[in-house]
């Protein structure tokens, strides 16, 4: 089966195509990563998300009919970011009549790190002092959850990564707000070609989630939206 991946939850916006095969869902190695575009300039993700999806097919010669599944990252991350992949993936699948699969970002960063021996930590920005979180750890071949999705301050994660008897692996574009903290001076940050969410590691995770019809699939936003909490102050 063909997978067409895509992420545009934060700066970068990224598609992919994954050929999947028959085998356990956890072993990458039965795998085959067809193509991935991968842009971090900053471009808004409305005018690019779905010209760089048709760019992919027809870069490979793989015609839309062919595809029979779409995953996306459904959040946490930018609302607008979020908002527009999500409403992408939904008119892809309605339009070709195929499952959708929506992901954890978070997840999904994990399962593009598949490092032995350490928590794998990814973190995203998500302003007022926070980081978008959860904690992963490889066993063998399986990535296990070891939190929820979560919207965590700077001071609760680094107290409870101390917590571990492991190393910790920083992952997303939240390195920066965590290099700059000093309470994270223990913490490696993962190569550049790991660090970013990318949708390699929406596909990867959408082979362990349940597919959904186009109208099932909803974004994973973890908080309100600034306007929302401005609503809910005047009230």
């Amino acid at each position: 089966m063909l997978i067409l991946a895509i992420e545009s939850s934060a700066k970068p916006v990224s598609a992919a195509i994954l050929e999947t095969a028959a085998g356990s869902p956890q072993d990458n190695t039965a795998n085959k990563l067809l193509g991935l575009y991968f842009q971090n300039n900053g471009f808004s993700h409305s005018r690019t998300m779905l010209v760089i999806a048709e760019s992919l097919l027809k870069k490979l010669d793989i015609k839309p009919a062919d595809i029979g599944l779409v995953a996306v990252s459904q959040g946490p991350g930018s609302f607008t970011g979020v908002r527009i992949g999500v409403s992408a993936a939904k008119g892809l699948a309605w339009g070709l009549d195929i499952p959708v699969c929506g992901v954890s970002t978070l997840e999904a960063m994990a399962y593009q790190t598949p490092e032995q021996g350490v928590i794998i930590c990814p973190v995203m920005d998500a302003r007022r002092g926070q980081v978008y979180n959860a904690l992963f750890e490889w066993r063998e071949k399986t990535l296990v959850r070891l939190t929820d999705d979560r919207a965590i301050s700077m001071e609760e994660l680094s107290s409870e990564l101390r917590d571990f008897d492991r190393p910790c692996l920083l992952v997303g574009d939240g390195t920066a707000v965590c290099e700059a903290n000093s309470a994270f001076k223990d913490c490696r940050i993962a190569s550049e070609l790991q660090r970013y969410q990318t949708a390699y590691g929406v596909a990867l995770a959408a082979m362990n989630a349940k597919p959904v019809s186009a109208a099932e699939l909803e974004p994973s936003y973890l908080r309100p939206s600034q306007a929302e909490r401005e609503r809910a102050n005047k009230g």
